[in-house]
């Protein structure tokens, strides 16, 4: 019935909205910026009717949980960051429909989901800041979903990605995009050194780290980067422990996705931590390497260790 016709990992960093501003960093941010609008065009090209963003900066502890209210709107101030997010206006529609087609779907596949749409519970910056610039016009209709999650296995978030889609090419009459937003490294500058590190990544071992993990994904090495995921997660300081780029890696096939990325906006630098905007093609796939879920495991496991 329904596409899921775009798949990209983007960046959301709060500096791009400092850069909109007279001062010294006016503009500081414009190549992120072009990349979110550079996303938004193609969305429009291909008939995109409803973005899903997955949000590292929402934190749940139990479940997974979508934000499908009918219509969001309001001020942000962030409050990790207040001094760069302050009285933020956002507004634009929901889709309740949508965000109970893929709670469902995700639940016929054994990951507990739960779908809010009755609710008065915002979205967090790392769904607001992209809308910002994707979706100043209100064209698209936005679904948000969990992904700073605290007690929950990397393989499920790959079986949630993966079912999603299902649920919109079997359920859903309309044409989705699905955005990872989150870093890659993600070890902030200690405090008191972010302005020195505003353009330099924390350590020489997470910047060639991820310089590799870039590499691996415009080669097409999907078997290997799914396996080190976890470690990459943990030793990398990955944001929200990388469950959104599970995500997105569940809805392409997973270590099957034989797709290349393209980059949008070259990796860079912001407060120690690496950013990029990135598209991930969109190929057929069968589902096959779709981790199993794993209510059975045992608790003892940590949640980032395990596929």
């Amino acid at each position: 019935m329904g596409k899921l016709a775009l798949a990209a990992k983007i960046t959301h960093v709060p500096s791009m909205y400092i850069s909109e501003f007279p001062g010294p960093r006016q503009g500081f941010r414009q190549a992120a910026i072009d990349g979110h609008i550079e996303i938004s065009k193609r969305c429009r090209e291909l008939g995109v009717d409803t973005i899903v963003v997955f949000d590292t900066h929402w934190l749940v502890n139990a479940g997974y949980h979508i934000n499908c209210g009918p219509h969001f709107k309001g001020l942000y101030t962030s409050n990790e960051l207040p001094h760069f997010i302050s009285n933020m206006p956002y507004e634009f529609p929901g889709n309740p429909e949508l965000g109970k087609i893929l709670a469902a779907e995700c639940n016929r596949m054994g990951v507990e989901t739960m779908a809010h749409d009755a609710t008065t519970l915002a979205p967090e910056y790392g769904t607001l800041v992209p809308m910002r610039y994707m979706n100043q016009d209100q064209h698209f209709k936005v679904v948000s979903v969990s992904s700073l999650c605290t007690s929950h296995y990397l393989n499920d978030s790959a079986r949630l990605g993966w079912a999603m889609r299902k649920a919109v090419e079997e359920h859903y009459d309309g044409t989705v995009a699905f955005l990872a937003s989150g870093s890659l490294s993600h070890r902030f500058a200690q405090n008191g050194q972010a302005p020195e590190f505003a353009t330099r990544i924390w350590s020489p071992f997470l910047e060639t780290l991820d310089q590799r993990v870039i590499q691996m994904w415009q080669n097409g090495e999907w078997q290997d980067f799914c396996a080190m995921l976890p470690e990459y997660a943990a030793k990398g300081h990955g944001e929200g422990f990388m469950h959104d780029t599970a995500k997105l890696l569940g809805a392409l096939g997973w270590s099957n996705y034989d797709g290349q990325v393209e980059v949008l906006t070259p990796y860079f630098a912001a407060s120690g931590t690496g950013q990029i905007n990135a598209i991930f093609p969109v190929t057929a796939q069968d589902g096959s390497a779709i981790p199993a879920p794993s209510a059975s495991q045992p608790a003892s496991v940590p949640s980032t260790s395990r596929l």
